[in-house]
């Protein structure tokens, strides 16, 4: 198998544990909640039958020309709210406040039911509130005299009187009650008006003894005397609509029917909610920290559906809208899955009809957290979470080790062929060769082209003495004749081709011989035997010849160093240093420094060798040291662009490296050799 597969099997294992994990949580809890959902609809069942023996506790709903819009729901308070004219004690969402139609603009208003009295509470816009005089509400006045709502309460079968509530002044008021015995106050209902900015408030608490079934509410404006009382939408013609409220005794059985951590909802015919036991559990326990949380968040986009993100919370105005219920009042049993926007836990309901006589009277909802669901999956995510950071960390542990062994071998691989080329051994066999992988397939590869390196090298070094050798004789036989032809009468034109003729035959004399040199100091490095000398010593003998050599050059030695001991063939080194002059005295002129330097450490030794003259062009760096490289200025015909080749030649077979860099006027070539440390 290839390294790529390797690698691509290995990193596939990592994947493979988290969605399988994923998986079977999903599928987990998918079965728990499907248990969880007909162990409900069991019981929801259980219940409906007890309930359906009580029809009298369930309202008819509308009845003749009433639709379910002329009904006016009372909301269950949990506690008694204060009668103050302000709404925030309430404990409704302003969602369950109904909406009329006003003169100057939209009226909320909402009833509740709480210890036996029912409570009215009226937002009015009215950009002129209007008081009522002292003793101006009289059976002559009417309501249009002054701002008022109005409470209508009457039988289904005529209208039985009017509740005015009109204020002299913000605060307290005593309404009046208008009935067929006449116009009164009463004191036993309190109610309270407060003025706001966009109009008044007004809160009444009425007893349910006073109230029949049915109610209305109408508030009037006086500023506008021919417009007709803004009227909720319970009226049909004159009579209002039925009052439905929450029923003591379905609540008090619903209570005792009730278990820890579920909620019971009973609704009417028309779906008004008329009973709730409000019982839900808590939610679970979530994963805590980063990770715990990006896992619950990845396993929510991964697995869960979109339909457990509807709300679970019962319905602010008091009528059940949902699909499940309306599924059940047609006499079908179904179910539903939410999920609670306060703690974002999932809510499994279930809704039964409640059939009495054969006739459908109501809907039971019943409703359970999945909380003890939600804490296994949590702790499944949980222990997922650990045992995919385990086999994550034993995974990535297992790629270290095999890309640390892999580059392991590529790294011994190079060095082996580096080294193989350090010390021109190019036949040498490079580890991995026998491996059936990659690395192998390079080892493999490395070798044959260092083999034909090593081939194309030896043609190299054995073709100058062959051409040196194959090309004397013919030299020499060319050189022979023009000499010969030299001391015959030739006309000018052909003493000048003679001349240009003997021109070439030297210049290719002296590339034989350069090229001859080339291979002598190649064969002299490989025979060589080192001996220990001091490079200052011989310094200093040689710059000197080199001031009776170049008299038209100043010669310089610069060195801090009383002796420079190190292992060679000083004899080689001469002649390295001689290259090195000349390149310098070529690239300078007559009456320029050339200044040769030594300094080092004892394990290093430096010599450099600087002259006036042209920067050297960045590109030229590293060819000028390249066989048959030449960059002196014209045409300069006796250089051949060797000197420096056999310099660097030298250095390398004395386990040194030459370079050059321009410094300021000129251009240093140097050259870097082991001291005496370095050099057994």
């Amino acid at each position: 198998m290839n390294l790529k597969r390797q690698l691509l099997l290995v990193s596939l294992l990592t994947l493979v544990l988290p969605w399988a994990g994923y998986q079977f949580i999903h599928e987990t809890e998918s079965a728990l909640r499907v248990g969880q959902q007909q162990m409900l609809a069991g019981t929801a069942q259980a219940i409906a039958d007890s309930l359906a023996r009580y029809p009298e506790e369930f309202p008819r709903g509308p009845r003749g020309d009433e639709t379910v819009a002329d009904q006016l729901y009372g909301h269950p308070l949990g506690n008694r709210p204060e009668v103050d004219g302000y709404f925030d004690d309430w404990g409704l969402e302003r969602a369950s406040l109904r909406e009329l139609r006003g003169v100057d603009g939209p009226i909320y208003f909402a009833l509740g039911v709480a210890n036996e009295s029912v409570f009215l509470y009226a937002e009015v816009r009215d950009r002129s509130v209007v008081y009522a005089e002292p003793g101006s509400r009289t059976p002559d006045s009417g309501p249009t005299f002054f701002d008022a709502v109005s409470l209508i309460n009457t039988s289904p079968l005529y209208l039985d009187e009017e509740i005015v509530f009109a204020a002299e002044a913000p605060g307290p008021v005593i309404p009046v009650r208008s009935n067929e015995y006449g116009i009164r106050p009463d004191p036993a209902i309190i109610a309270a008006w407060q003025e706001t900015a966009a109009g008044y408030q007004v809160e009444a608490r009425i007893p349910l003894s006073k109230l029949g079934t049915h109610i209305g509410v109408i508030v009037s404006n006086t500023a506008t005397r021919l417009a007709s009382p803004a009227r909720s939408a319970s009226f049909t013609s004159r009579k209002p609509g039925a009052l439905v409220s929450v029923s003591p005794g379905l609540e008090e059985r619903a209570a005792n029917l009730a278990q820890a951590g579920m909620r019971l909802v009973v609704t009417d015919v028309s779906g008004w909610r008329i009973a709730l036991s409000d019982q839900l559990e808590t939610a679970a326990e979530q994963p805590t920290g980063v990770g715990s949380r990006w896992l619950r968040i990845a396993y929510d986009a991964l697995v869960e559906t979109a339909a457990a993100a509807r709300l679970a919370e019962p319905d602010p105005s008091g009528r059940e809208r949902r699909d499940y219920v309306a599924q059940a009042l047609d006499g079908e049993a179904s179910a539903g899955w939410f999920r609670s926007p306060e703690d974002d836990r999932a809510v499994v309901a279930v809704a039964q009809p409640v059939i009495a006589d054969g006739q459908i009277i109501g809907a039971f909802m019943l409703q359970q957290s999945t909380a003890a669901i939600l804490s296994l999956r949590n702790e499944g995510l949980v222990r997922l979470m650990n045992v995919t950071l385990i086999a994550t960390l034993l995974v990535a542990a297992a790629l270290l080790g095999y890309a640390t062994w892999l580059s392991r071998r590529i790294r011994r691989l190079s060095l082996a062929a580096e080294d193989a080329l350090e010390k021109d051994d190019l036949r040498k066999a490079l580890p991995s060769a026998g491996s059936g992988d990659e690395v192998g397939d390079l080892s493999r590869s490395f070798s044959r082209v260092l083999r034909q390196l090593g081939d194309y090298n030896d043609y190299l070094r054995s073709l100058a003495s062959k051409l040196s050798h194959e090309l004397r004789t013919p030299l020499a036989i060319v050189t022979s004749s023009l000499e010969n032809l030299e001391h015959e009468p030739l006309n000018e034109a052909s003493a000048g081709y003679a001349a240009r003729a003997r021109d070439g035959a030297d210049r290719l004399r002296r590339i034989l011989t350069a090229m001859s040199e080339a291979s002598r100091v190649e064969e002299l490095m490989a025979n060589a035997e080192p001996e220990a000398f001091d490079l200052c010593a011989v310094l200093g003998s040689t710059v000197a010849a080199y001031r009776d050599v170049y008299p038209q050059r100043e010669f310089v030695l610069d060195t801090d160093l009383d002796a420079a001991p190190m292992s060679g063939s000083p004899e080689l080194l001469i002649q390295m240093l001689d290259k090195l002059v000349d390149n310098a005295v070529g690239f300078s002129a007559d009456g320029d420094t050339i200044t040769i330097t030594l300094a080092g450490d004892g394990n290093w030794l430096r010599l450099g060798v600087a002259n006036p003259g042209p920067p050297l062009p960045e590109r030229m760096r590293y060819q000028m040291f390249d066989s048959m490289v030449s960059m002196r200025p014209g045409k300069d015909n006796k250089h051949l662009g060797l000197g420096l080749y056999v310099a660097r030649l030298i250095a390398e077979g004395h386990g040194g490296k030459i370079d050059a860099e321009n410094i300021e006027g000129g251009v240093n070539v140097f050259v870097t050799l082991p001291g005496e440390q370095h050099g057994e």
